[in-house]
């Protein structure tokens, strides 16, 4: 397999001395894993941080294998880890993705609406203004999962995290509920005080 194409970096999971495995939500091919080397050196390292886009090139030799990961960066949120509302959101809908997709299985609707959830947390100026659209990427995750029978998208923001929260617990995350949800409560614990 050779994959070259842009990505949405979802998680950066530290491997070995100086690398990491990082999944990224693609347009065309889904979720990718990949291992970057001497990825907490001082280039790499701002760019592989969940949110940013990046182009990469997957290269596996042998069916089965991690793909060998080549990055170089296309769009940095890196200047929004000052901000701890909108690094609240991001950690969320990224961790959210990376727990629940399964690899290489092509998505379109969630890159595009993670990408816009991301360009609006970016570029809005103040949570009131992208809360909500965190709260449908949650349904839309849902329902492009197999739920959607049971969703009903409608009121605040907060409101309907709180609706989709057992349905996520239950239908998506499972085991790894304990991890994906500490990211989801410090959101919403921010949310609560910044659009309340």
């Amino acid at each position: 397999m050779h994959v070259t194409t842009s990505a949405i970096i979802c998680s950066v999971r530290n491997h070995g001395e100086t690398g990491a495995i990082v999944r990224g939500l693609t347009g065309e091919q889904g979720m990718l894993a990949g291992y970057v080397q001497g990825a907490r050196g001082r280039h790499l390292r701002p760019v592989l941080i969940p949110g940013n886009v990046i182009k990469g090139e997957w290269r596996v030799r042998v069916s089965g294998q991690l793909a060998a990961l080549v990055v170089e960066p296309l769009h940095s949120r890196a200047h929004l880890l000052s901000e701890p509302l909108a690094t609240a959101a991001i950690d969320w809908v990224t961790a959210l993705t990376a727990a629940t997709l399964p690899e290489g299985h092509p998505y379109p609707r969630l890159h595009s609406a993670l990408d816009g959830v991301l360009s609006a947390i970016e570029l809005a100026p103040a949570a009131r203004v992208w809360a909500g659209a965190v709260a449908q990427y949650e349904t839309l995750l849902l329902a492009e999962l197999g739920y959607a029978e049971e969703i009903e998208a409608s009121g605040a923001p907060v409101a309907m995290m709180a609706q989709n929260r057992e349905r996520l617990v239950a239908h998506v995350l499972g085991d790894r509920r304990a991890d994906v949800m500490a990211a989801r409560e410090r959101l919403v614990e921010r949310l609560k005080r910044a659009v309340a």
